[in-house]
């Protein structure tokens, strides 16, 4: 080849090199690491003091812990060891302070009240055994505790109180499960160590008792749609461990006194048998693995200017919201001192009660009524993954608990905080309306709080979303697993089949929330509109008359007025307004409650343990705030529905409700029907219930008007950069590589 033929290619090949190198420099400076700054240079002042809301930190914790080992004068044993004839703490958290302290602190400058702690102490060991509350304090060096018990609760059995971890060990190794080995290896292919238990309630007919009815279960992934048609009941009431006993013993639709008698009659031939045996190779319906390989990720939201909010400790700023939280261990995620633009919407938004109602045939189910605050809802939050249960660069933040525990045990990401884009405009409009077209809009980008819990076989996602309109959601969604029986074609009453032998049994849930509104300020009054129609004259023709919609409003006077029963139907606007407050236009200043549910329908009230969870009565209830009526219901409820510790119909007594502090109790709800489709899991879609705060002439207009992410197009105007369109530059200051960090899940990543 000829040596000047060489040269050229070499020189081509080189330029090429260095194009390409020019090329990939270029796009390597375009898409550079997306920013890691925050839009917030300074905190709120409201940040120091939303420490008055914070949980108890470990040291708190084990102080509190130690001060009652010292000061009672009793022996106490580790929770983890105790009996129920011992004496032992069972839970401590934080006490929220009285509202007015807290106020006169966030608000007046008053002295910060003092740091307590809430301890609730099982005393076993005594001739009267009792559960006696404390309040605990000054934290986190104690010196001083108050027994608050009386206070709080009417009735207070000793067998009211939850089951410990411990009992529940002490519960199945009183069954003497080790006599029917042979028949539940002939059943069902296994023995008692291979099967798991679940748990039912209430537990009994009447107060003081505990006995409790076990299902059993394969003790394999998605137990709880594999029933084995086997349960025990084991009365636990006695102190005396040794005084348990089994009552009853349910096997394949039949009935038994003990477990002798139902082993005799087995090997008799005097029993229905059954048999649903499964190897270890057979498919499981149940398993939430992934029947599909992965082959692509899916899309993901990512900051490019870094976040737009702001946590530290329990305070969030976010634009013109700031709020500080907590997570309750008994009620889970809770929100304070809520402010829109430095104004307080809300002084608290929380979860009081989860409510589940069960039918069935079998022993467990019949009568089964759960209530979620007993077995701690905040205690049974559980890490979130990154990018499923919450966006991949979320905020992530540890929860420290105290229940039915030694020490304190940390809950890793347990809530996460994140902006997130849902992909609708809040608002916008395209105008051509006889003139040159136009448009404006606004992305809903919003703000979200959020923790989980799984309560046995079922998971509640729990959100508080915060948008650029000054309006808050408060959100639950449903999944988890359905509770099921064996089949049979006389169950199919109760539920619908969605396995072979397997039965989905039908459930009913209901929800309980508090919203302690103040309206610019505490002295608050409740509105009701409506609309009805008149028949009214047309001006222009007076032989014809027509119907108008026109509004009806009503300041409601006392609680009896506002307490609205389920089945009745309720005004289309609920409001919590400021009578002496009102806006540029002249209308009272106020939000109004809208809320979203499927209620089914509720306990009939001559049920004897409706009584425990009365508020299922009222789709909406709106109370006179006092400080002993801080919660609807309590962990002892779930083991005494007939003489409950709170009984929240004691609420409303027709108090005047004009002019006061005002607390709205809200009931949201769903039927579950299993089907087909809930295997293996139930989906959150279409699922979600809860209720929106909306402001209702609160302001002069609409506050979005002012956020910066608003885009308006006009054809007619000449303009340059992004000043009314932040999208035109999206291309350029989007054009990054988000910063996502390492997945980490426990201890398997």
């Amino acid at each position: 080849m000829n040596l000047k033929i060489v040269f050229v290619l070499l020189a081509v090949a080189l330029a090429a090199i260095i194009a390409l190198n020019c090329i990939l420099l270029v796009g390597m400076s375009r898409s550079a690491a997306c920013e890691s700054r925050n839009v917030f240079k300074e905190m709120e002042d409201g940040y120091e003091k939303s420490e008055v809301f914070a949980d108890l930190d470990s040291e708190e914790l084990i102080n509190t812990v130690k001060y009652l080992k010292q000061k009672l004068g009793v022996t106490l044993v580790s929770c983890s060891k105790a009996l129920p004839s011992d004496n032992f703490i069972y839970l401590i958290e934080l006490q929220v302070p009285r509202k007015n302290d807290a106020l006169m602190f966030l608000d007046h400058d008053a002295d910060q009240p003092r740091r307590e702690a809430r301890a609730v102490v099982i005393f076993g060991a005594q001739i009267d055994p009792n559960i006696t509350e404390y309040i605990v304090g000054p934290l986190p060096s104690p010196i001083y505790h108050k027994d608050i018990t009386s206070h709080k609760y009417q009735n207070l059995n000793f067998n009211s109180r939850p089951v410990t971890h411990f009992e529940y060990e002490k519960i199945v190794s009183s069954m003497g499960l080790e006599k029917v080995s042979r028949l539940l290896r002939e059943s069902f292919g296994s023995d008692s160590k291979s099967l798991s238990y679940l748990d039912s309630a209430p537990r009994g007919f009447k107060p003081g008792d505990r006995e409790t009815w076990f299902p059993f279960v394969r003790n394999i992934s998605g137990l709880f749609l594999h029933p084995l048609g086997f349960e025990v009941m084991l009365d636990h009431s006695s102190t005396n461990v040794s005084e348990w006993s089994v009552k009853k013993v349910f096997y394949n639709g039949q009935y038994f006194d003990s477990i002798d008698e139902l082993v005799d009659k087995y090997d008799r031939g005097l029993v229905k048998k059954i048999k649903l045996l499964r190897n270890e190779s057979d498919p499981n319906y149940a398993s939430l693995k992934s029947r599909q390989n992965f082959t692509t990720i899916a899309p993901l939201q990512y900051k490019p200017r870094g976040e737009r909010y702001h946590v530290r400790k329990n305070y969030v700023q976010y634009f013109g919201w700031s709020f500080a939280f907590r997570h309750s261990t008994i009620n889970g995620l809770q929100l304070f001192d809520i402010r829109f633009q430095k104004e307080r919407i809300a002084y608290e938004l929380s979860v009081q009660e989860i409510n589940s109602v069960y039918g069935g045939d079998t022993p467990s189910l019949l009568r089964t009524k759960f209530l979620d605050s007993h077995y701690g809802i905040g205690k049974s939050s559980n890490e979130l993954v990154r990018g499923v249960d919450c966006p991949y660069t979320a905020t992530y933040i540890d929860t420290l608990h105290l229940l039915d525990s030694a020490e304190p045990g940390v809950k890793t990401h347990s809530i996460c905080v994140f902006e997130q884009n849902r992909g609708i405009p809040l608002r916008r409009h395209y105008s051509d309306w006889y003139t040159l077209p136009s448009y404006g809009g606004l992305a809903d980008s919003v703000l979200v709080i959020r923790s989980i819990s799984s309560m046995g076989n079922y998971d509640y996602v729990f959100d508080f979303i915060f948008h650029n309109n000054g309006v808050i959601e408060t959100k639950v969604h449903p999944t988890g697993y359905p509770q099921s029986t064996l089949f049979s074609e006389e169950a199919l009453k109760y539920g619908e089949k969605l396995e072979e032998n397997v039965l989905g049994n039908v459930q009913m849930h209901f929800l309980h929330f508090k919203a302690d509104l103040d309206i610019v300020g505490t002295i608050n009054a409740f509105e009701t509109k409506d609309v009805e129609y008149q028949l009214k004259s047309v001006p222009w023709k007076s032989d014809q008359k027509v119907h108008v919609p026109t509004v009806k409003r009503q300041i409601l006077d006392t609680e009896e007025e506002a307490a609205f029963r389920v089945g009745k139907k309720l005004p289309r606007y609920l409001s919590f307004v400021n009578l002496d407050k009102t806006n540029k236009w002249g209308q009272y200043r106020g939000y109004r409650i809208q809320v979203t549910s499927f209620n089914p329908d509720s306990l009939p009230e001559d049920c004897p343990e409706e009584k425990g969870i009365s508020w299922q009565r009222y789709q909406l209830a709106v109370t006179k705030y006092k400080d002993k009526e801080q919660r609807s219901s309590s962990i002892y409820n779930q083991n005494n529905l007939w003489q409950p510790a709170v009984y929240f119909d004691d609420f409303i007594n027709d108090e005047s409700i004009k002019n006061e502090d005002l607390v709205a109790w809200i009931t949201t709800g769903f039927l579950h029907i299993p089907h087909a489709e809930d295997v293996p899991n139930t989906a959150t879609t279409g699922n979600g219930v809860g209720f929106v705060l909306k402001p209702v002439n609160y302001f002069n207009n609409d506050p979005s008007i002012y956020s910066q992410d608003a885009v308006y197009i006009d054809p007619s105007q000449q303009t340059e950069g992004c000043g009314n369109n932040p999208m035109a530059c999206a291309a350029e200051f989007a054009s990054c590589i988000p910063n996502l960090p390492h997945f980490t899940y426990g201890n398997e990543y």
